[in-house]
């Protein structure tokens, strides 16, 4: 990842960030699309389909490279985690009516763009440190995209453990990822340090929302905007070109 430095400001009443380069990057004619996200983090599948339908509905699906980068939301989570509606109403001082309330609308939400949310008692925040290390293999595989998509349904939809390192291999596995493969990746204490080491390099950038798309390494959206947000980004890219 190239070194960048943050600015943040307001445009059209939207999160919206600079990013100045230190380092050259290499100019395509595809459009170079950045997401920062967390595999538990649900407005980032929901930020993400409606990103997917802004670039179905302008027909650039074959004009974009998408990178998934790492972000954690808790990363001093415990290798067991915590119940989730527990953490959120710490969190954000939130009532179980208003947790109730948020779920409904994220659960409407993913449903519009043909993501299901099966939010239960006892869901549980886990410690996602272990998926990040799979998906930098994912990314050195070209199969990122595809392991991202699948940890959002195993973990929103099938409730699964994605902090489980079986779970995790047989996901990855299920993409097209060697079981030894992936199990090698997760035993390496450096790849796991640079895991981590690319999570505070993006926190000291000033990332804190999610998910952000960096379009280009020169501007970024924060949260889970509207399609047309993002059509409308995307139109201004096409138009500079």
């Amino acid at each position: 990842m190239n070194n960048v430095s943050i600015m943040a400001c307001s445009i059209v009443n939207r999160p919206y960030y600079f990013f100045d380069l230190t380092s050259s990057i290499d100019i395509t004619d595809k459009i170079k699309l950045d997401i920062i996200s967390d595999v538990v983090c649900p407005w980032c599948i929901v930020g993400y389909k409606h990103l997917e339908a802004a670039i179905t509905e302008l027909g650039l699906e074959d004009k974009v490279e998408i990178e998934w980068q790492t972000f954690e939301l808790n990363p001093d989570m415990s290798a067991e985690g915590g119940e989730l509606r527990a953490y959120v109403a710490r969190k954000y001082s939130s009532s179980r009516e208003d947790s109730d309330r948020a779920r409904a609308n994220i659960t409407q939400q993913g449903a519009d763009y043909g993501f299901q949310f099966n939010y239960y008692d006892g869901m549980l925040i886990v410690n996602k440190l272990d998926a990040h290390v799979l998906l930098e293999l994912a990314h050195k595989l070209d199969l990122q995209t595809q392991l991202k998509l699948r940890l959002f349904s195993a973990f929103f939809t099938e409730k699964k453990d994605v902090s489980d390192r079986e779970v995790l291999i047989t996901e990855a596995e299920s993409i097209g990822i060697n079981r030894e493969q992936a199990r090698v990746e997760l035993a390496d204490d450096r790849i796991r340090q640079n895991v981590k080491a690319t999570i505070n390099q993006w926190q000291q950038m000033g990332v804190s929302g999610l998910p952000t798309v960096v379009f280009n390494r020169t501007s970024a959206l924060t949260g889970a905007q509207p399609q047309s947000t993002f059509k409308q980004v995307l139109l201004e890219i096409l138009a500079e070109k």
